[in-house]
């Protein structure tokens, strides 16, 4: 039996560690358009896993608290991404 729970401590662990280094990554002068959109297709896969994790929290009858944290996770990816995606916008500029 799959552990979601596990799962979802993991991720939200992973996703508290991304949302630290991620804005750092961003804002180093040296980063190049290539390596944001390497992150930027990471972020996004994440972003889809943790809505898939989601979707099994609640199919698997799971409490709202733990569906809450797993939405708070696919948003945190999101957001991610979509810093990556506007600063991969103004490289272009």
């Amino acid at each position: 039996m799959t552990d979601w729970i596990g799962i979802l401590k993991e991720q939200t662990a992973n996703g508290d560690q991304m949302g630290r280094e991620v804005p750092k990554m961003l804002a180093n002068p040296d980063i190049d358009e290539a390596q944001v959109k390497t992150l930027f297709s990471a972020l996004e896969q994440q972003a889809d896993f943790a809505e898939k994790l989601r979707l099994a929290l609640e199919k698997f009858g799971h409490d709202f608290p733990v569906i809450k944290a797993a939405e708070r996770l696919e948003e945190r990816y999101a957001d991610l991404a979509a810093s990556a995606a506007e600063k991969l916008k103004a490289m272009r500029k």
